[in-house]
């Protein structure tokens, strides 16, 4: 199976040699590292297995958070502890995105642009949930932000999973949505669109937009998740792979550095 790694081993340095003038330190540094998680680059330990009679050399890792290797234990710790907020009811999956336009603007502008796309899209959805016509409640939310599609395209959106239901405004009695329906998005939409352009305004970065993108739709999505766990597993990164040697449960002391 090829690897990220792999792939940034093998065209990295042409790549970089290409963009690097125009890429982030942040990016320059996240490859660097991912080319090098545990190879020689960054030294190792030897270890000794009792029961196999074997030593075993293991790599350091980059511990950077883009990594997909070094992220597998930080995802299956996230995915446990948010699983035991889950509620025994339907929960739905809720998601901005970013439109086209505004994606070159949000790539040179990135921490700034992110939050404001945290901020905007869950005080909206906070809005319409807060409305008695649909649930009439403060919602809890959980959300992970995304920046790249499957094939590798820039596409910054945001997934929320979200219980179906809210607190009242008693903070005691608690107001359920419909069974597969929780807030419109047709009405979610023009309300994310209308907080992000203020935020642009205070952020002096309104000018920068063409003002057509204010006029098109926004597009968000709703889609009802019945148990809710589905929903955290595909939002959180692969699961690690654990291994034994011979079947046999290793118990590798380090020996050396």
């Amino acid at each position: 199976m090829v690897e990220i790694a792999d792939i940034f081993r093998i065209h990295g340095a042409a790549y970089r040699a290409k963009f690097g003038d125009r890429m982030p330190a942040s990016h320059l540094h996240a490859m660097q590292d991912i080319e090098q998680c545990r190879t020689e680059a960054l030294g190792g330990q030897l270890f000794y297995c009792e029961p196999c009679q074997q030593y075993h050399y293991s790599y350091h890792s980059c511990k950077n958070r883009h990594c997909p290797k070094c992220q597998n234990d930080q995802a299956e710790v996230w995915l446990h502890h948010h699983k035991r907020f889950l509620l025994p009811l339907t929960h739905f999956l809720v998601t901005f995105t970013l439109p086209d336009p505004l994606r070159a603007l949000a790539r040179r502008n990135q921490k700034s642009l992110y939050n404001i796309l945290f901020r905007t899209s869950s005080e909206a959805l906070q809005a319409l949930a807060l409305d008695p016509r649909f649930i009439g409640g403060r919602i809890g939310m959980v959300g992970v932000l995304h920046t790249w599609t499957r094939d590798l395209l820039y596409h910054p959106h945001i997934h929320y999973i979200v219980p179906g239901g809210g607190l009242a405004e008693d903070r005691t009695t608690w107001r359920p949505s419909r069974a597969n329906f929780s807030v419109p998005v047709k009405a979610l939409s023009p309300i994310y669109r209308a907080l992000f352009k203020e935020e642009m305004r205070h952020a002096g970065l309104l000018e920068h937009i063409d003002p057509q993108v204010w006029t098109i739709p926004w597009n968000v999505h709703s889609q009802a998740q019945h148990h809710g766990h589905s929903a955290f597993t595909s939002l959180a990164p692969d699961r690690p792979v654990l291994s034994s040697c011979r079947s046999v449960p290793c118990t590798s002391r380090p020996i050396a550095r």
